[in-house]
C-alpha cells in the first residue's frame, strides 16, 4: 500500500465529512447550545463524533448499499425524525420568551448527563439526515477504495467529525460573554426553534410522500 494511496483516502475522507457536517443543523444547534451552557459537553462531543465513526464504517461496510433498497425505513426515520424536532423546536421557542431563565452555565435548572447524552441520541439517530450524510453520502464515497484503504478513509471522515464537534462544543465557551445578556439567549433559541420546525416541515413533506 503507497503511503500517498493512504494519504488521499485519509485527506478524502476528512474533507466530505467537513464539508457535510459544517451545516446549521438539529444536531449542530444542539451541541452549540450545551457548550454554551457548559454542560455535559465532554460526553455530548464524544457521543456525537462516535456516532459518527461508527454510522460512517457502517455504511463503508456495506449498509448503503443495504438501505438504498429499503425505501420504506427511510419514510419511518423521517416521520419519527419529524416528531422529534417539532417538540425541541416548539420547546426552544418557548424558552425564547422567557429569558430570565436562561443561563450560560450550567447554573439552575440542569439536567444529568444521562438525559443530555439522551437528548443528544435523538438529534443523531434520529434525524434522517445524519444517515444521509454519514451512512449514504460518505459511506458510499468510502466504499469505493479497496482493502484496507477503506478503513484510512473512516479514520479521515472521523478525524473531522471528531474535530468538528469539539471545537463547536469546547469552542462555544469563548461566546460566552455575548450569551451573558438574556437577549442573546433569546435570539439563539429562536434561531434553534425556527431551524427545527423547519426541518421538521421538511422531513414531513418527505415522510408523507414515501407513503
Amino acid at each position: 500500500m503507497q503511503a500517498v494511496h493512504v494519504t488521499t483516502a485519509f485527506a478524502n475522507g476528512l474533507f466530505m465529512s467537513l464539508v457535510l457536517i459544517v451545516a446549521i443543523g438539529a444536531q449542530n444547534a444542539y451541541v452549540l447550545r450545551q457548550g454554551l451552557r457548559r454542560e455535559h459537553v465532554g460526553a455530548v462531543v464524544l457521543f456525537c463524533a462516535a456516532s459518527d465513526a461508527v454510522l460512517i464504517g457502517a455504511g463503508v461496510a456495506g449498509m448503503a448499499q443495504a438501505l438504498q433498497g429499503r425505501p420504506m425505513l427511510a419514510t419511518v426515520l423521517a416521520g419519527l425524525g419529524a416528531v422529534f424536532l417539532c417538540g425541541y423546536g416548539l420547546k426552544a421557542l418557548w424558552r425564547s420568551r422567557q429569558p430570565a431563565a436562561l443561563q450560560t452555565t450550567a447554573q439552575g435548572v440542569s439536567l444529568s448527563r444521562v438525559a443530555v447524552v439522551a437528548q443528544a441520541a435523538g438529534f443523531t439517530l434520529l434525524n434522517p439526515h445524519v444517515y444521509l450524510d454519514t451512512v449514504l453520502l460518505v459511506g458510499s464515497a468510502g466504499a469505493q477504495y479497496a482493502g484496507l484503504l477503506k478503513v484510512w478513509f473512516v479514520a479521515g471522515a472521523a478525524t473531522a467529525s471528531a474535530l468538528w464537534f469539539t471545537s463547536l462544543g469546547f469552542g462555544a465557551r469563548l461566546l460566552a460573554p455575548v450569551f451573558a445578556r438574556p437577549r442573546a439567549w433569546q435570539m439563539l433559541d429562536a434561531l434553534i426553534g425556527g431551524t427545527m420546525l423547519l426541518l421538521a416541515a421538511m422531513l414531513a413533506q418527505r415522510a408523507l410522500a414515501g407513503l
